[in-house]
């Protein structure tokens, strides 16, 4: 989420209307945590699927009001299942309130985990993104499907944000919810060790070849043509790894040196989450032969063109 990826599809404008359930298709009502921040945009949506019966799709963090605005909106439906894009503090903690109140069992990819094992000093960080405590009762593999009165949600495996990132088709209207994986407002962040951009640039090429063209993503809102939107966060991404090896081309031997002279102006808030993501093409573009660096040294490593 570090940088915008263009074109933009999503109304910066976007009023989260937070605590109001917001109807965004026939069969599906949005509520906007009021979590707003650099990386959250307006807050964490969640989503909650039919009628009657009904599934609700990442509850948030842990954060009274929302949950008071969801029984709300529930009112005397039933929930019977509660669905975890991935395990992000913004989006997974708040399973267990909604679980201990609805009874619903909670699904998910499984536990909070790595793309790769960490390396010194990285633990913190994954530590700080990650919901350590989650653990589903039920998980669910790639392609499973979920049913309810009206509904039906697929899984579908789309790690690259996070290890354990999972998408949900509705086949009903038809539709994406995108968690973090593709939003409109932003790129999403691919931040090692959480993260990988091998992973990320898969599984676009996984949405990109569904039938899905609406998203609902994690922040933000719906994402119309999605299928041309996705093919542009691809080509950006390229570009992106096209300017590291501009870069290093250029004498740059560093990833703060690719940092500075790629993302100018950056909001000094947001360098940090620049460096990951620049990592992330790193580790990349090492794995595939055409840089040298030294990895153990993360971070700090020195890099040059292996070729």
């Amino acid at each position: 989420m570090t940088d915008r990826a263009p074109p933009l599809v999503h109304d910066l404008a976007f009023d989260p209307r937070h605590g109001e359930a917001v109807p965004v298709g026939g069969l599906v009502r949005r509520l906007t945590v009021r979590n707003p921040s650099p990386f959250t945009f307006h807050g964490t949506n969640t989503y909650l699927v039919g009628h009657g019966r009904i599934a609700v799709i990442d509850p948030g963090p842990v954060d009274a009001a929302h949950l008071t605005a969801l029984r709300a909106a529930i009112g005397g439906e039933e929930v019977t299942h509660i669905l975890v894009t991935h395990t992000h503090r913004d989006h997974s903690p708040g399973a267990a309130a909604l679980k201990a109140v609805t009874g619903a069992a909670v699904l998910g990819a499984g536990p909070h985990r790595p793309s790769r094992p960490p390396r010194p000093g990285e633990d913190a960080r994954l530590d700080a993104s990650g919901d350590l405590d989650f653990v589903p009762d039920r998980v669910l593999a790639d392609g499973e499907a979920v049913a309810g009165d009206g509904w039906t949600l697929t899984a579908l495996a789309t790690p690259g944000h996070a290890a354990n990132h999972l998408a949900f088709a509705l086949a009903e209207e038809p539709l994406l919810f995108s968690g973090d994986h593709v939003m409109g407002w932003s790129t999403s962040i691919v931040a090692p060790p959480d993260g990988s951009m091998a992973d990320y640039m898969a599984s676009l090429a996984v949405v990109a070849a569904r039938p899905e063209d609406r998203y609902l993503p994690g922040h933000g809102g719906p994402i119309e043509k999605a299928r041309d939107y996705v093919a542009a966060l691809a080509g950006h991404r390229r570009g992106r790894e096209r300017a590291v090896l501009d870069r290093l081309a250029a004498g740059d031997g560093t990833i703060a040196e690719i940092v500075g002279n790629v993302y100018r102006g950056l909001d000094p808030a947001l360098r940090g989450a620049a460096a990951l993501s620049v990592l992330a093409h790193v580790e990349d573009l090492a794995t595939r032969g055409a840089v040298a660096w030294d990895g153990e040294a993360g971070l700090s490593g020195r890099l040059r063109l292996a070729r």
